[in-house]
């Protein structure tokens, strides 16, 4: 992720999706500043400043123009080049609060200016340990007492006289981040207006030849049905009729302002002609060149930026909107029109995308293929399907996250409106590496990504064909309330493979009431199964067949149905299937596709296992989706000020961050309650030996020598060491061992035998705090069983974590081990996800292994290492 330093401009958007640029204020904007406020009518002056000195315009900007310091700061919107607002704080004198002041130009005034401001300007503070905002507005002041009351962070207001004292803590709890999202998703909504609504279409680099990029986008929009004005821009034709609409020979030829310009010239020439967009004044372009070079790049996104354009691509396929008949893309046919929203990475996987969904009569209502998402992304196409009323299905192929937190925050709400479901491209190495390379952006590992979906309620399949065969089931059919699956075949062999996928898929298919098969059993032939899988037999008719499938959906032990049918020459049970009472996937075997939908909406699939897939992403869908909303616990005994001290102290002696010595990284731990093994650190033999008596019990002694991460592998272990004499000739040994570089011991209780697991917690450059759990100990590299979450985590989130690897299995117990004291294990993660969200520093965190045994769970081995954090706030307005 590309993240701007605190002091860097970023680009935001207003309630009308206009572009504005927020960044601090310096001396050099003195003049600015002023202009500012000398424009201001009477009536914000007053407001302003209480009276009608418009001297205080230089006053403000003397003050505000200086260097920002950390107690206090100031930023300012800039529209087109023009200073038209200001946000600032200085110290009140009250620990932890700062005032606050704003100032928005007249002529912007109720576009979001101000509102804008105050979050930058909070978030800012924030980083620097600033707890509250205070202002003072007179009560006539409504706007910005407005501002104020909906910025969603708990306001306080005191009355005075004609005064208000208004008190913002500046907290960034799910309140005030639900109301961001919200003014968001507005102002983005109307950004992509012009993008996916123009009215105005021009295509730069149609050719007169077939076959070329530009020629076909035209030939698309306009076959298509496109009912805009819709313009070709190529100085060698111009003036002539090209593919069916006017050209011209330059973008200042054109009679009416374009909304949207799709790009299609060599890569060279693509910062020129986007130049040439924005004094066209066009508001968005699509730039499907590709092969530009990182400073090409970065200087078109300085251009759309500058001109205020919302940009797609470069290096993509188009975009499209069947509901203005809108077809942007070079595609081979148009799609057609339909429910399904679809946002890709790669132009090749829309393509597929579309004639699939096309195909099936799914259809699409919006496409956008984002190629290396300079600007318009996933996130942007989520906020376009909330606010309209076509799209049921969002389809997402994403290759790289710009800003993963906030995808998760907008998926999730976006998921409970809408099944949303996605590929997991680049799972091997080969194929990380590809998308990296095509995509100009930083693959992340499989595990992390598969925690990003999950959490976000986004359905992950492992490939193309199984993402179809998901989207035909959520497109047509309820989601499944419950896992049990009642399977009903006509050929009983096909039965048994979908029970055994239902199995491996972990969905149930349970015994069917006595009721339902009492019925079965009177309108089925006499040699047919009515247990759960039923076999109807092959000599079942079209109606009895219809008939069973309506009495098993009734059955209240049955969640979903899923019908199985082998044509033959004694009857075509295709007519039966549609219409039950639950949601119902079909297999007809020996069906030519993968997957069609019949005309009453039933999805039919060429195998079992397809069938119980999609069945199981459809569950799985529905569970989390249904869960109720929850927030990380608070928990006892955290005591961060404590640990913030150990690692800034850290940090101070050693700027580039290193692995925290042993004493020091119990301690910091232990500021957090995690559960550890007793221990104590010695420098002598003589404090090794006095360490093992105060525990009283068999020790370990660890050695701490610099580099040595891999303390068995070293030989910087010794075990179960129980009397003095044995702690003090293992504590010689390692000083023999390791010599001058031997820094001290780690002298520690040995712990009982358990399930030896993996907690630990990792700082993703990506995504930010991802907690980590599975098998642990010696093996758990070659193991690789481990799954993660994004921290914090909620008490559900941990309960998920813990469930997931193949080595949970161990802590539910068996004959010969007794049942692990899952809660207090529960307890541990979700500490350790708080102590890795609270403080970014922590860059690696290993508590391997923690023992989980029938009475606690303690960790007796761990490793931290600490970096300088730079600030960044993943919910912040700004584009990209």
């Amino acid at each position: 992720m590309t993240r701007n330093p605190p002091s860097a401009p970023v680009f935001a958007l207003l309630t009308d999706g206009v572009q504005v640029e927020i960044r601090r204020l310096r001396a050099s904007d003195f003049d600015a500043v002023c202009d500012l406020h000398r424009e201001l009518s009477e009536e914000s002056l007053y407001l302003r400043f209480f009276g009608l000195n418009r001297g205080m315009g230089a006053q403000v900007a003397d003050r505000i123009c200086r260097t920002s310091g950390t107690d206090h700061a100031a930023l300012g919107a800039w529209l087109r080049g023009e200073l038209v607002g200001v946000a600032e704080y200085e110290p009140t004198g009250v620990p932890g609060e700062a005032e606050v002041a704003l100032v928005v130009a007249d002529r912007v005034q109720q576009r979001g200016v101000g509102t804008l401001l105050l979050e930058h300007l909070g978030s800012l503070a924030r980083t620097r340990g600033v707890a509250a905002f205070r202002a003072d507005a007179l009560a006539a002041n409504t706007a910005m007492l407005r501002v104020f009351a909906d910025a969603g962070m708990p306001a306080r207001r005191r009355f005075a006289e004609n005064l208000v004292e208004v008190t913002l803590p500046l907290v960034s709890d799910d309140g005030y981040l639900d109301a961001v999202a919200e003014r968001e998703r507005r102002a983005d909504v109307a950004s992509l207006e012009p993008l996916l609504r123009p009215r105005v279409v021009a295509v730069i680099g149609a050719s007169r030849r077939r076959g070329t990029v530009g020629a076909e986008v035209v030939r698309n929009i306009v076959s298509g049905g496109f009912k805009g004005a819709v313009f070709a821009v190529n100085p060698h034709a111009a003036g002539a009729d090209l593919h069916g609409v006017p050209c011209v020979a330059t973008l200042a030829d054109l009679p009416e302002r374009p909304d949207l310009v799709v790009v299609a010239v060599p890569a060279d020439a693509v910062v020129g002609v986007a130049a040439d967009c924005g004094r066209s004044g066009a508001a968005a372009i699509v730039v499907i060149s590709s092969g530009l070079t990182a400073a090409d790049g970065r200087e078109l996104v300085a251009v759309c930026r500058e001109h205020g354009m919302r940009l797609v691509g470069p290096n993509c396929l188009g975009v499209a909107n069947t509901g203005v008949s809108l077809d942007a893309t070079f595609g081979a046919r148009h799609p057609a029109p339909g429910r399904a929203g679809v946002a890709v990475q790669s132009g090749g996987v829309g393509i597929a995308l579309l004639e699939e969904l096309s195909r099936l009569g799914v259809g699409v209502s919006s496409f956008a293929s984002v190629g290396d998402k300079y600007d318009v992304s996933a996130n942007d196409m989520l906020m376009w399907w909330e606010s309209e009323e076509t799209t049921r299905l969002g389809i997402l192929h994403v290759e790289s996250f710009g800003n993963p937190r906030k995808f998760a925050r907008t998926a999730r709400r976006v998921a409970a409106r809408m099944p949303l479901l996605t590929v997991l491209a680049g799972r091997s190495a080969p194929g990380a590496r590809a998308a990296a390379s095509h995509t100009a952006a930083a693959a992340t590992p499989e595990t992390t990504r598969r925690a990003l979906f999950e959490q976000a309620g986004v359905v992950a399949t492992d490939d193309l064909g199984e993402l179809v065969d998901a989207a035909a089931l959520l497109a047509t059919q309820l989601a499944p309330g419950g896992p049990r699956v009642a399977v009903v075949s006509n050929a009983g062999g096909a039965g048994v493979l979908a029970a055994d996928a239902c199995a491996d898929a972990g969905l149930t298919v349970p015994p069917l009431g006595e009721e339902t098969r009492a019925r079965l059993a009177r309108m089925l032939p006499a040699c047919a199964a009515t247990a759960n899988p039923v076999d109807t037999t092959a000599a079942v008719s079209a109606d009895a067949f219809r008939e069973a499938l309506d009495v098993i959906a009734a059955d209240a032990s049955v969640d979903a149905v899923l019908a199985l049918v082998a044509p033959t020459a004694l009857a075509d049970l295709r007519e039966a299937l549609g219409g039950t009472a639950k949601p119902t996937a079909a297999v007809v075997l020996g069906q030519a596709e993968n997957v069609v939908i019949t005309e009453t909406g039933v999805p039919c699939y060429a195998y079992p296992e397809s069938a119980v897939r999609a069945l199981a992403h459809a569950r799985a869908y529905a569970r989390r989706r249904d869960l109720p909303r929850e927030q990380p616990p608070a928990l006892p005994g955290l005591r961060p000020d404590e640990a913030a001290a150990i690692i800034a102290g850290f940090l101070v002696d050693n700027p580039a961050g290193g692995w925290l010595p042993p004493a020091a990284a119990f301690r910091l731990l232990d500021a957090y309650g995690l559960p550890l093994a007793p221990w104590r650190w010695a420098e002598t033999a003589d404090q090794a030996v006095a360490a093992a008596r105060e525990l009283a019990a068999p020790v370990v002694l660890k050695a701490h020598v610099p580099g040595v991460l891999h303390k068995s592998a070293a030989g910087a272990l010794r075990l179960d060491l129980d009397g003095e004499r044995a702690v003090r000739a293992a504590f010689e040994g390692l000083a023999g061992r390791f010599g001058a570089d031997l820094e001290g011991v780690l002298v520690q209780a040995m712990a009982d035998e358990g399930v030896e697991l993996l907690c630990g917690a990792v700082q993703d450059e990506v995504f930010g705090a991802v907690v980590i759990f599975g098998a642990g100990g010696v093996d758990t590299d070659a193991l690789a069983d481990r799954t993660a979450r994004l921290a914090p985590l909620t008490a559900g989130e941990a309960d998920e974590l813990i469930r997931e690897p193949r080595v949970s299995t161990l802590l539910r117990g068996h004959a010969a081990r007794p049942a692990g004291d899952v809660p207090a294990l529960r307890d541990a993660l979700l500490r350790l996800s708080r102590l890795a969200a609270d403080h970014p520093e922590i860059i690696e965190l290993d508590l391997n292994p923690t023992i989980v045994r029938p009475d606690g769970a303690v960790a007796v081995d761990a490793r931290v290492r600490l970096a300088p954090h730079r600030a960044w706030d993943p919910y912040l307005r700004r584009l990209r």
